[in-house]
């Protein structure tokens, strides 16, 4: 019995203790990077990523073709006297899209190339409108991930900012994609030039070249896309460390797309409607990948911003002025007291005279 009263009397340790940690939770005030992370995971899903993810996937299927068209029409023109700078920059647009789905893309150059002369005003025209639309997406999508309060302004001024990103965003790819391809023409110039063509280690440092370009060229692009497109100004030092993670991981996720779509195409079905399969994976992991990456870059400690505390409303004072037209129950219970009483005082003092 006194075992049992000790026990029944014992303090619950377990409901004061309180909780640990989760292993999680640990590993995340151990390491940093993984609570970057982690932050960056959460900001993607808050932020709707996926949505805006498909949105922008939707639009690129829409906007590819007649960009693609038009913008190698115009090059066409230009580039007229320079054709092998303008084969350097068809590969170099060609390379950045896996497995078979950069064929596709190269026959669709090739028809804008030869076809130059028919895009005429009313390709122009569409491509701006689908150009515009996916510009306004991206843009729409960015700017939620750094959580900047949303805006509506003017129509035709946005229409003229988003028309002045995809042309800036069209630059961008330009110059990184000719810098790189024209760097890789040099180099391997140059190695001709001095009898070196033919070394092994040559050739495996002008590949390492190759690589190193090529990451340059994804940085400035992830650059421009994280730091430039968003409808706000953002951190550009958060940015470059972003840019820089995204194009190493881009050229991962080509590598990974390749063997996906390889297996993906390999189907009956897959056969039949390839290059559109293709397409959509690739445009909607892109455009996941890209979400992601500027989620991480708003989520660094130096974008970390403490949510305002919620102002109570003003209070409010409201007197209340109650106008009675009779007594109240009270007054007139008494008034009713008062008045048998009287009665009874003025029956007896009558009956006394009589």
């Amino acid at each position: 019995m006194a075992a049992d009263s000790t026990t029944a009397t014992k303090p619950n340790d377990d409901a004061d203790r309180p909780d640990e940690p989760t292993f999680l939770e640990k590993a995340r005030a151990k390491y940093p990077w993984l609570d970057h992370l982690v932050r960056a995971g959460e900001r993607y899903t808050d932020r709707h990523g996926d949505h805006y993810a498909a949105a922008i996937t939707y639009f690129s299927v829409l906007a590819l073709v007649p960009i693609l068209m038009v913008a190698f029409a115009i090059a066409g023109f230009i580039l007229r006297s320079q054709p092998a700078l303008l084969q350097q920059l068809q590969a170099g647009i060609t390379k950045q899209v896996p497995g078979q789905l950069g064929q596709t893309v190269n026959d669709v150059i090739n028809q804008a190339i030869a076809q130059a002369g028919a895009v005429g005003v009313f390709g122009l025209i569409g491509a701006l409108y689908s150009g515009i639309g996916w510009m306004s997406n991206l843009r729409e999508a960015l700017s939620e991930q750094w959580a900047q309060p949303p805006e509506t302004p003017n129509v035709v001024k946005r229409l003229l900012f988003d028309l002045l990103a995809l042309v800036g965003l069209g630059l961008a790819l330009v110059a990184s994609f000719g810098v790189s391809a024209a760097g890789s023409a040099f180099a391997e110039t140059l190695l001709r030039l001095v009898g070196l063509a033919d070394q092994g280690w040559a050739r495996f440092l002008l590949g390492v070249l190759g690589i190193l370009l090529g990451l340059a060229a994804n940085w400035v692009v992830f650059l421009w896309v994280i730091a430039r497109l968003p409808r706000a100004p953002v951190a550009v030092r958060s940015a470059m460390r972003a840019a820089l993670i995204g194009a190493i991981g881009f050229e991962i996720l080509k590598q990974i797309m390749q063997y996906y779509l390889a297996s993906v195409t390999s189907s009956p079905a897959g056969a039949a409607f390839g290059p559109i399969i293709g397409l959509l994976v690739f445009a909607f992991f892109t455009s996941r990948f890209i979400l992601f990456v500027t989620a991480w870059a708003a989520t660094a400690k130096e974008n970390e911003q403490e949510e305002p505390a919620d102002v109570p409303a003003p209070a409010v004072i409201r007197p209340e002025v109650v106008v009675r037209s009779g007594p109240t129950p009270r007054a007139a219970v008494g008034l009713v007291g008062v008045g048998v009483l009287t009665g009874l005082l003025g029956l007896r003092a009558f009956s006394r005279r009589r």
